[in-house]
């Protein structure tokens, strides 16, 4: 699965997700895009899934007539040490996910 993490995500998962194909929109060059144009350019270069702290995104956009799902990390901040805790979950919800949809990665309470 090849893995775009959004701007707002530290880069530091991309190490800690060796089992996945990861780049960041700073390693695209695609810096300042907004969410829908992020979405189209990350489609077109074959990005299964976007990975994002931005949690406003999935009311933002029709996501439904994307062919990229998208995961939100509810984090309070994109610290790793925030985004490390959730992705076990993240790493076993992964194959149940479809594109075209949102999930919300939590930490259970």
């Amino acid at each position: 699965m090849k893995i775009l993490l959004d701007e707002c995500v530290t880069k530091k998962p991309k190490s800690r997700l060796t089992d996945f194909d990861v780049l960041t929109v700073t390693d695209m060059g695609w810096n300042g895009l907004k969410n829908g144009n992020l979405m189209r350019v990350a489609i077109e270069a074959d990005f299964d899934l976007l990975l994002t702290t931005d949690k406003n995104l999935e009311f933002q956009q029709n996501l439904n007539q994307y062919t990229i799902i998208v995961a939100v990390f509810d984090v309070e901040r994109s610290k790793v040490i925030f985004l490390e805790e959730l992705l076990p979950l993240f790493r076993f919800l992964v194959p149940t996910f479809q594109k075209g949809k949102a999930y919300r990665i939590r930490k259970e309470i």
